[in-house]
């Protein structure tokens, strides 16, 4: 998606931006040179989404599997910040083409997959597509995770994208039962479920039928884990905190970084929350690559 950051009416800057965009630019970051990362959506044929396109690889993410679609737009969004750094977004992606991504027959994702070791995808991922888009990603996930491949996913959860909270559960629960890691950050999971207090949902989030889960808390430690077995990885106090956008999506991205080349989980949210914390420090989605290069050094 384009990002606008500033105040309306005010100045503007453009970047782009999007959570699972956000998570492959970072991933793509942090490989050490080790690790390959396409991004799989849907664009049009203008001029904007060729400039996209153009920045994308720039930053080392591949763009094979993107299809593009004739007459159609990227979505937009811009981001409002107050005094503490919180973010507020406004989006206008009704008409975005990637929700038009699994209309054609076949995809080059799903003709792909056999060739992939992981696949990534979040909640925002399944709400903007149609029911038989969503069933596809799902097929495609259960096809890869029977492989032995990873299927990560990411509860991102935004109640506006969903017809009501019973059709989010439902696609939320099937995920969750093809996924091989849960990458879940805890106030969503709450507010998906409905629960008291964010205990609660982290208890909740344990008994979740995957084998490797994070939950993140905010400036609480992570916790990750599985089987019944978990530990606390503490994050990274920051001093002022800028703009809270995709410290989420950065954490997932430090964190399969690291595991998709062999670190255990605590190594791997450890460093999660470190880029995370150094993420939040500046203003939008995607920080410059020079302002977190101390960060870059390869597992080992």
């Amino acid at each position: 998606m384009l990002e606008l950051q500033g105040q309306a009416f005010g100045q503007l800057r453009q970047s782009f931006g999007g959570d699972t965009l956000n998570t492959a630019v970072y991933l793509a970051r942090c490989g050490g040179g080790q690790l390959r990362v396409h991004y799989a959506t849907a664009l049009g044929d203008d001029s904007l989404s060729a400039g996209l396109l153009e920045r994308w690889a720039a930053e080392g993410v591949h763009t094979g599997l993107v299809q593009r679609l004739p007459g159609r737009l990227p979505g937009l969004y811009l981001i409002e910040l107050d005094d503490g750094g919180e973010r507020r977004f406004h989006y206008w992606r009704g008409q975005a083409a990637a929700r038009a991504y699994f209309d054609t027959a076949t995809t080059a994702l799903e003709e792909q997959a056999d060739a992939l070791d992981a696949l990534y995808l979040s909640g925002i991922s399944l709400a903007i597509l149609p029911p038989s888009g969503r069933e596809r990603v799902l097929a495609l996930m259960a096809h890869m995770r029977a492989a032995g491949k990873v299927v990560a996913f990411d509860n991102n959860y935004r109640p506006r994208l969903w017809e009501s909270v019973a059709d989010a559960r439902y696609w939320y629960g099937r995920a969750f039962a093809t996924a091989s890691i849960a990458l879940i950050t805890a106030d969503d999971h709450q507010a998906l479920h409905g629960l008291p207090s964010l205990e609660a949902a982290v208890s909740a989030a344990q008994a979740l039928p995957v084998e490797e889960v994070a939950i993140k808390r905010g400036s609480l430690p992570t916790v990750i884990g599985g089987d019944g077995t978990w530990q606390e990885v503490a994050t990274e106090a920051v001093a002022r905190v800028v703009d809270t956008t995709a410290a989420g999506d950065s954490f997932a991205a430090g964190y399969l970084s690291q595991r998709l080349r062999g670190a255990a989980p605590a190594e791997a949210a450890a460093f999660g929350n470190r880029l995370a914390a150094r993420v939040i420090q500046h203003p939008g989605a995607l920080i410059p690559r020079d302002a977190m290069q101390d960060l870059l050094a390869p597992v080992g």
